[in-house]
């Protein structure tokens, strides 16, 4: 056991220079091989200011915003008080009073729900090395047709975690590795990297039992392993909702930027529908494309999802709680904790050129969402969802709202 820890540090430090990630980031992307050197991570740095200045505050629906908040209550309460959650977030006890206050709120009042927030938290603009502009996108559930045995059309396989992938905390091995971490696998005693995408499918896990699902469009597996979770539609005509269970290591790479650089396809055509498109154009090519991104991801069945969440709420998020549809954003975790209220300030995907403002809650991540200003917003299932989510990709702003002490 001791030989493979040492080997993995040994990897990190072979790997140099790398920038050292925030404190708190959840998955630090290994790599098969020595990179050239990264470039550092954003700072993330708050400017306070008030509730007065915020373009469109009073105009929320903030109601709607309360019992999406109460879910990320529930987590909090379920920590230990004096749990540090980053580096700006306190700790788990500092949300207790409004946690406590939120739950005391009337339904569908909107002014009772903006008097509490304005109460009990102090916003702050979140600025990336000094500047407040971030990128913002969307994902969705999104649905695929499957089956539980392999037979014609579903031939595609959706893989459940693999027993020998493992996830290390370098931090627990070395002080001066903390916030690292490492996917991979021991194989001979040496911790090396897992399979990327192109090598699993070709097939390094198959005929293991693995198999968790198999669906009829490698074009929708992917695009499922891009939004994280989803809804299969049965051969039997039942419906299984499946969540995110692990990633293999390797970091993402988008596809839409490959293809941008073959010149397929400009920067200002790409989006979901666009790529998603070409790939259904380009059978032949569609496959060495898809494994250009060697980040993969594996699932679990949520047990009784649809029963106890219902069609209209979302899957569950990387805080463990239901996502709710338009109020739940995707952000990258080594800046803040999850769970935190953000007032987000960026365009409508459909109309660019009206404002999208509305109070969210950072109840998610995503591999491709890195940075201090940047987010993914949920738009939840369904034909509308898709096409938002696809369309979005839009600059804008945020504010984070803390505790007030």
């Amino acid at each position: 056991m001791r030989g493979w820890i040492l080997a993995l540090i040994v990897l990190v430090e072979a790997c140099a220079p790398v920038a050292v990630l925030p404190p708190g980031t959840s998955t630090p992307t290994p790599e098969s091989k020595p990179l050239a050197a990264r470039p550092p991570a954003q700072k993330l740095a708050l400017k306070k200011t008030t509730f007065n200045s915020i373009t469109g505050w009073s105009g929320d629906r903030h109601d709607q915003a309360i019992g999406t908040f109460l879910r990320s209550c529930a987590r909090f309460a379920k920590m230990p008080a004096d749990l540090p959650l980053g580096a700006i977030g306190g700790v788990a006890g500092d949300w207790a009073v409004p946690c406590k206050a939120a739950a005391a709120l009337p339904t569908g009042n909107t002014e009772l729900a903006r008097s509490f927030f304005e109460a009990h938290f102090q916003p702050y603009l979140a600025t990336a090395d000094g500047r407040p502009e971030g990128l913002f996108t969307g994902y969705f559930e999104i649905e695929l047709k499957g089956s539980w045995l392999r037979k014609e059309p579903y031939t595609t396989p959706i893989y459940e975690r693999p027993p020998e992938l493992v996830d290390a905390n370098l931090g627990d091995f070395n002080a001066d590795l903390k916030g690292k971490r490492l996917s991979g696998k021991v194989v001979a005693g040496r911790f090396v990297p897992f399979d990327d995408r192109a090598a699993i499918e070709a097939g390094a896990l198959a005929g293991r039992g693995l198999e968790m699902i198999w669906v009829d469009s490698p074009i929708d597996a992917f695009f499922l392993h891009v939004q994280g979770s989803g809804r299969v539609v049965m051969d039997d005509g039942s419906i299984v909702r499946i969540g995110f269970a692990a990633r293999n290591g390797h970091g993402y790479r988008s596809i839409g930027r490959e293809l941008i650089t073959r010149g397929a396809l400009s920067a200002e055509r790409v989006s979901m529908q666009s790529i998603k498109a070409w790939l259904q154009d380009n059978p032949e090519e569609a496959a060495a494309l898809m494994a250009t991104n060697p980040s993969y991801i594996f699932f679990r069945v949520i047990d009784g999802a649809l029963k106890s969440l219902g069609q209209q709420q979302g899957p569950i998020g990387a805080q463990g709680v239901p996502l709710t549809p338009g109020r739940s954003l995707a952000v990258d975790r080594g800046y803040f904790p999850l769970g935190i209220p953000i007032w987000l300030d960026t365009t409508d995907p459909l109309d660019p050129g009206a404002p999208l403002r509305r109070l969210v809650i950072a109840q998610d991540t995503g591999s491709a969402i890195k940075g201090p200003v940047r987010g993914d917003l949920f738009w939840g299932f369904g034909a509308e969802a898709a096409t938002r989510a696809g369309l979005m990709k839009q600059p804008g702003h945020y504010f984070l709202l803390l505790p007030r002490k």
